[in-house]
């Protein structure tokens, strides 16, 4: 298997999508010359041409607002937003029409667009570029939303959400993109919906999806150390989520620590730890647990912003705390 970059496996997924099915279109905020702020896009526009791959002006609600109507046309728009926190310029298209329209038209009209996000704190962009907003897309029926962790399951789980005829929202992480990874060939595209246990255990249940998914597996390791038998799970997609995996191995385990970076208030930790209380509920030896974000915007200042962001330590804190009640 070879080895590569998270960015890289993005780039691969889109590459073969687009060779696969000629109504796969990508835009976005420099997605073409430049090859996307984050080079995901890198080399698609000499691939495949200016027709496919094509930069849009600097206005998040045209971009899927034009997305919506290529979906209406019968094309798979794959859109870039520079940004997730940019796609709250867009919230109307995205939550009124993108999420609705195949409910409000009776299964009439599809819409198979995919919106590729990069967000995600700990890079020093201040408060308006730093922030998790999985939860608040997670809140609206008709969306999907997708988190991967991996560059095997950005690869496979990207390719899923394009061929998926229901609108996806696909957020990547800042802090993965350099990450390495193998990523078999001609890897199947997976089911979005289902979590994976990417370590099994014993005495915890720590529920994580994206970069928080990574470091959940850093803490199990630590406490493997220290003799405490940890199982992982990567909830992998958010919506919807795969609530009877994890129920399983929460009633196998018997306790839980959820980490998320988005803010408690509402946020996905809350979804799942009210979910295992209707599920699981007399099966816990220990109250569930969160590790969150902190409530405010993103500092700028590095110490600060690392303060307000889930580490390993303060994972492996938390969960000390539950193995020991």
């Amino acid at each position: 298997m070879a080895e590569i970059t998270y960015r890289e496996a993005l780039n691969r997924a889109l590459s073969e999508e687009m060779e696969r099915d000629p109504e796969i279109l990508l835009l976005g905020e420099d997605v073409a010359e430049y090859g996307g702020s984050f080079k995901v896009t890198q080399g698609l526009l000499e691939r495949f041409g200016a027709e496919r791959v094509f930069d849009t002006p600097i206005s998040e609600s045209g971009i899927v607002g034009t997305a919506v109507g290529m979906a209406l046309a019968g094309l798979r728009p794959v859109a870039e937003l520079m940004t997730v926190n940019f796609a709250l310029v867009a919230f109307d298209q995205i939550v009124n029409h993108l999420a609705k329209m195949y409910f409000m038209f009776g299964g009439q009209c599809p819409m198979p667009v995919t919106i590729r996000a990069p967000g995600g704190g700990g890079h020093q962009l201040g408060a308006q570029h730093s922030h998790s907003l999985e939860a608040i897309f997670s809140h609206f029926p008709g969306l999907k939303v997708v988190c991967a962790s991996t560059p095997a399951n950005a690869k496979s789980l990207l390719q899923a959400s394009i061929r998926d005829d229901d609108p996806v929202i696909f957020l990547e992480h800042e802090g993965l993109y350099n990450a390495k990874g193998e990523v078999p060939e001609n890897q199947p595209p997976v089911q979005l919906g289902r979590a994976e246990i990417v370590r099994p255990g014993r005495d915890l249940t720590v529920i994580g999806y994206g970069r928080m998914a990574v470091l959940a597996g850093e803490a199990a390791a630590e406490l493997a150390a220290e003799g405490f038998s940890v199982e992982v799970i990567d909830l992998l997609t958010l919506r919807p989520w795969d609530k009877a995996t994890v129920a399983a191995s929460v009633a196998r385990t018997h306790r839980a620590v959820v980490v998320e970076e988005c803010w408690p208030q509402c946020g996905i930790g809350a979804e799942v730890v009210a979910t295992l209380c209707d599920r699981v509920f007399f099966e816990l030896e220990a109250p569930i647990a969160r590790v969150s974000g902190e409530e405010l915007p993103a500092p700028y200042a590095r110490e600060l912003e690392q303060a307000c962001i889930p580490d390993v330590p303060k994972i492996v804190a938390v969960a000390k705390r539950v193995l020991l009640t």
